[in-house]
């Protein structure tokens, strides 16, 4: 038998991180110095970012048989899920070192759990989509339990451990229907196995339910949503910072290789399902996220209703609902980043900044702060002129333009109902007298500064959006031309 070497220069992005991730275990144990594993983290991070840059090609590019597959959308979502994790490293610095986190494990488990990421967004068999998964999975639930001596984080990593399993199994008996049904576990194959038509429509309508109920999990999406408020309140608020934000983006990839590059001839079957689980989102998070005290737990719902709009653009079936997804999940990212970014960075002098009451009168001790949490919290209820707005309304005219009609007015209702909840946010910044014991705030040059860019790039974004939607487009017509 004649071996061919597979091309390994579309998964180079993912070896250098691979191998940097295992040198800094290595000098973790060898040098002990944690200002070290920080910057060798971000050095990596940008260093993937560079190499995918250089190595990119308008043309797919598929390696390893055919597994593994290097597009135009893979390249921006890789890139922006390095610009999300560099972020939240940054933010989290002096969380991490008030706390005693400040360690390798953190870095370590970062750059692997962003391995993960790439390898979803770049897979393009079932199996490969599904080490990505449980490579990324594995990671954040490290994550969750890393505050060892907080009985609130041992729970929520058991939680999600438990409830992590559980969908991989949903995700797994699916996966062995279809390849049952089809024979392959490759995902064009498969795609053109469906397209051909298969005899069984009802283990083909079974293995979608199971595959869609995992993937529903994975995104956090009503009826699978119950670890997402456990799990963003448990975790510590850099942990949370983390997952809230570049996963999504991994999520978003898993959606579109699954549904799009593999089930496409099936999207009779999966449109519904996605259109019931869109609307439950969107209700669920919407009115649950009102009776938060819990910033955390408020946003945690906001995420579910979130990603309840990001079903609906890739619920069209269409490749203008596709790009405003995409688009959507990038704005959403952006949000997050900044939202939790200002949480994190408030919990200073070992207090958590959690609490609604903890941002009373932010505006009276730090008015730039309260000023950013405003323009982040318009944003995410969806009001001009901020990239939220855009966000939303993109997808909702993907919606009307593929007849769905109806969704786009639930849609609009339970978005109503949420700038409630956000609204609330900005009368307690500007028009509630501060707590007594809100503690000084020690100035961090480096990280109000990124804090400041997140805010403003929501704004600019939210003013000139073309150039962002013209970038998802773009991946969008190369990827499935």
């Amino acid at each position: 038998m004649n071996f061919t070497p597979p091309d390994l220069l579309p998964a180079l992005p993912e070896i250098f991180v691979l191998g940097m991730a295992c040198l800094i275990l290595l000098l973790d144990v060898l040098v002990k110095s944690r200002p070290l594993g920080y910057l060798l983290t971000l050095l990596t991070l940008l260093g993937a970012a560079l190499i995918t840059v250089f190595t990119s090609v308008p043309q797919v590019q598929t390696t390893f048989g055919g597994q593994f597959v290097d597009d135009a959308m893979s390249d921006v979502l890789k890139l922006m899920s390095y610009l999300a994790a560099m972020t939240a490293v940054v933010y989290s610095r002096n969380y991490l070192a008030e706390r005693g986190l400040f360690r390798g494990e953190y870095f370590v488990l970062s750059l692997f759990a962003v391995l993960g990421m790439m390898v979803m967004i770049s897979a393009n068999h079932f199996l490969v989509l599904y080490v990505g998964l449980e490579l990324l999975s594995l990671s954040l639930y490290a994550m969750v339990a890393l505050r060892r001596d907080s009985r609130q984080a041992t729970e929520a990593a058991m939680k999600y451990f438990v409830l992590g399993a559980l969908a991989s199994g949903l995700l797994l008996y699916g996966m062995s229907m279809l390849y049952g049904l089809t024979g392959t576990l490759s995902l064009p194959e498969m795609a053109a196995t469906l397209n051909a038509g298969v005899s069984d429509k009802v283990i083909l309508a079974f293995g979608v339910v199971f595959v869609v109920a995992g993937l529903g999990f994975k995104l956090g999406v009503a009826p699978f949503h119950m670890w997402v408020p456990d799990i963003y309140q448990g975790a510590p608020s850099a942990v949370t910072l983390f997952i809230s934000t570049a996963p999504k983006l991994a999520a978003f990839a898993f959606a579109m290789r699954l549904l799009v590059d593999g089930l496409h001839p099936a999207v009779g079957d999966w449109q519904g399902m996605l259109a019931i689980m869109a609307v439950l989102s969107l209700a669920v998070g919407n009115l649950a996220a009102i009776m938060q005290t819990n910033i955390k737990r408020m946003l945690a719902y906001s995420t579910i209703s979130h990603m309840g709009f990001l079903l609906l653009g890739i619920l069209s079936g269409t490749f203008a609902g596709y790009s405003a997804a995409m688009f959507y999940a990038i704005a959403y990212v952006l949000m997050s980043l900044g939202s939790f970014g200002l949480v994190v960075y408030l919990s200073q002098s070992g207090l958590e900044a959690e609490h609604l009451d903890d941002f009373k009168g932010l505006n009276s001790r730090h008015p730039w702060l309260a000023a950013l949490m405003a323009i982040l919290m318009f944003s995410m209820a969806g009001i001009p002129p901020f990239v939220g707005f855009y966000a939303k309304l993109s997808v909702l005219q993907a919606l009307v333009g593929a007849g769905f009609l109806w969704l786009a007015v639930v849609a609009v209702l339970f978005s109503l109902i949420g700038a409630f909840y956000y609204l609330r946010v900005v009368k307690i910044l500007y028009f509630d007298a501060p707590k007594a014991d809100a503690p000084a705030l020690t100035p961090a040059s480096d990280i109000q500064a990124l804090l400041s860019a997140n805010g403003v790039a929501v704004l600019v974004l939210g003013i000139l959006p073309q150039p962002l939607i013209t970038l998802c487009v773009y991946a969008m017509q190369m990827t499935l031309q």
